[in-house]
């Protein structure tokens, strides 16, 4: 059995985190001990360690609750777990996206500061003034 502590340590998720996962369900509540400490066994741990992956992965709370009803069901096909990271991957490329086009407005409204004055800074001048930047961001 681990403490709510260890399975801090153990997995890389703060305490209020676990707590909070405990409260909506990610993860069985937990055996208390006498003194009424928290105490999670082996599948918990594993189930902690599920999600911080998927949280790292970028995966919301509902899509990773999906995914661990999914991984209960191990006769199912999988296509609805691929359905769910395909929908992450185009989230993520989407955001990519939004970044690279911001990248580009970045870099434009800095090429051109060379030392000007305050009063002459594209960067500023861009940031009052939508219309001068190059595209939508």
């Amino acid at each position: 059995m681990f403490s709510i502590g260890d399975l801090s340590r153990r997995t890389g998720v703060k305490v209020p985190t676990i707590r909070y996962y405990e409260d909506v369900g990610l993860i069985a509540p937990a055996e208390r001990s006498e003194g009424n400490q928290r105490r999670f066994g082996r599948a918990e741990l594993d189930r902690l360690a599920f999600i911080r992956h998927a949280r790292d992965l970028g995966f919301s709370l509902e899509a990773i609750r999906d995914l661990i009803d999914l991984s209960s069901h191990p006769d199912r096909t999988c296509h609805a777990a691929d359905e769910i990271a395909a929908e992450q991957l185009a989230s993520v490329r989407e955001r990519i996206a939004r970044l690279q086009r911001l990248e580009r407005e970045l870099e434009r409204m800095t090429r051109n500061c060379e030392g000007h004055t305050v009063g002459e800074c594209d960067v500023l001048r861009s940031l009052a003034d939508h219309d001068l930047c190059a595209g939508d961001h």
